[in-house]
């Protein structure tokens, strides 16, 4: 078995590759680029895909060095479907459900997960990783887990199983308030991050009338309390993600303490947000909560 496995989280938008010591968990190197799914024709993935970590792959000796891809790459749209799981699932059901990407040896696609109830549909592809990732980073077998992005996740585990998750479609809410609504309007040129601004959102978020209300009080604030045309994008940020939060609190009302998977930048602003609604946040790393995952999937593919 090779010394090392390289772990690739492949995105709509991001090509994300680490190469990782198997033994250790540590990231021995890494490469990014924009080249995301919109970028590439389902010819290509193969070939960028070598072209991006042939060098790394030379150390495996007879048996090139394994290759474990989650993410968007597992879709319809990517590489090669791979299943979505139905819930709960644990590492070693991933590794058990693992296909192989066509046209480079010794590479696997990652399933994703889904939740298909009366009351609730949902899907998860690249997060369920960083979901188990963060959990052994932080140890013990439970947790809830909140993993902001464009589409945020909030992942329930209990006994090293995945039980439940629910999706936010927070980023991309704000994206089109702030560049395609009236209320963002004076928010389209960029802005430094407001504080203050932010905390008002917070607050508004909890306005009875709910989110389709708040997000227009960045109209209303703006023509009549004072709200800076420079202050509207924080604001509509703390209503977005104030609600997620507020909403997430209403599900979980017993839990404290909350695993942050994120960037340094997202965890910066949930952090605020969690703690306003009593949780205690703990941020893990995005990147070393994907390698702990794919480490942890790669143990069981490979036994």
């Amino acid at each position: 078995m090779s010394e090392r496995l390289i772990a690739i989280d492949w995105g709509t938008s991001n090509f994300r590759a680490f190469l990782v010591d198997r033994a250790s968990g540590e990231c021995l190197d890494s490469r990014r680029s924009e080249a995301g799914l919109r970028a590439l024709s389902s010819a290509e993935f193969p070939h960028y895909c070598a072209a991006q970590i042939g060098d790394w792959r030379e150390d495996g000796g007879v048996e090139r060095v394994p290759v474990y891809l989650a993410g968007m790459v597992g879709s319809q749209r990517g590489w090669r479907e791979a299943p979505q799981l139905d819930l709960p699932v644990a590492a070693a059901d991933l590794a058990a459900n693992v296909v192989p990407a066509p046209g480079l040896d010794n590479a696997w696609i990652v399933p994703g997960v889904k939740v298909v109830r009366e009351d609730h549909v949902d899907v998860m592809r690249g997060e369920e990783i960083q979901a188990f990732g963060a959990l052994a980073r932080h140890g013990g077998d439970s947790a809830l887990c909140c993993l902001p992005g464009t589409h945020s996740k909030w992942a329930r585990l209990e006994g090293g199983r995945l039980l439940d998750f629910t999706t936010m479609m927070t980023g991309e809410l704000y994206h089109a308030v702030r560049f395609h609504t009236l209320p963002g309007e004076p928010a389209r040129a960029s802005a430094d991050f407001d504080a203050e601004a932010f905390a008002q959102g917070l607050k508004v978020a909890h306005h009875p009338g709910g989110l389709l209300h708040a997000l227009f009080e960045a109209r209303s604030r703006h023509l009549y309390a004072g709200l800076a045309a420079e202050q509207v994008g924080s604001f509509l940020s703390g209503v977005t993600i104030g609600s997620e939060v507020r909403a997430q609190r209403g599900m979980a009302p017993e839990a404290s303490e909350v695993l942050l998977v994120g960037s340094t930048t997202l965890n910066g602003l949930y952090r605020r947000a969690l703690e306003a609604e009593g949780f205690v946040p703990v941020e893990v790393d995005s990147d070393s909560a994907t390698l702990a995952g794919v480490c942890a999937l790669a143990e069981r593919h490979g036994a």
